[in-house]
């Protein structure tokens, strides 16, 4: 089984542009109501549509706010310094880091997408106990 999450946004074209920046990946689909963000080796790292796109009863509503309350959009990368800097180059909105999380032994940036998910890279798990 693998992961595929799926999140609902204003602008598919323009959360597109800013995963695919932030995480180094690129348009798997491409269109104005859904995309997939796929990294270098093809495979599906995260699904975007748009919130008024078809009808899915379960998608959730885009007036209540924070988006995604309780859940973290989480990545790990074994190039968490190039995409600190991309991050960086980018005028993110770093929230916090990057920072050293000590019970996983590596490093981690929380920053917030342009719809106010909160996003976390970290470096591979256990990174720097060794």
């Amino acid at each position: 089984m693998l992961p595929q999450p799926m999140i609902a946004v204003h602008d598919v074209p323009a959360s597109s542009r800013w995963y695919q920046q932030l995480l180094g990946c690129e348009s798997g689909h491409g269109g104005d109501e859904y995309e997939m963000i796929v990294n270098d080796r093809g495979t599906l790292v995260l699904q975007l549509h748009r919130w008024e796109a078809h009808e899915h009863p379960f998608m959730g509503d885009p007036s209540k706010k924070p988006y995604g309350n309780g859940a973290l959009l989480w990545f790990e990368s074994p190039a968490f310094d190039e995409a600190v800097a991309r991050a960086q180059q980018m005028n993110a909105e770093i929230v916090d880091g990057p920072l050293f999380n000590l019970n996983a032994q590596h490093r981690e940036i929380w920053v917030r997408d342009p719809d106010g998910y909160i996003v976390v890279i970290a470096s591979p798990f256990g990174e720097a106990s060794g």
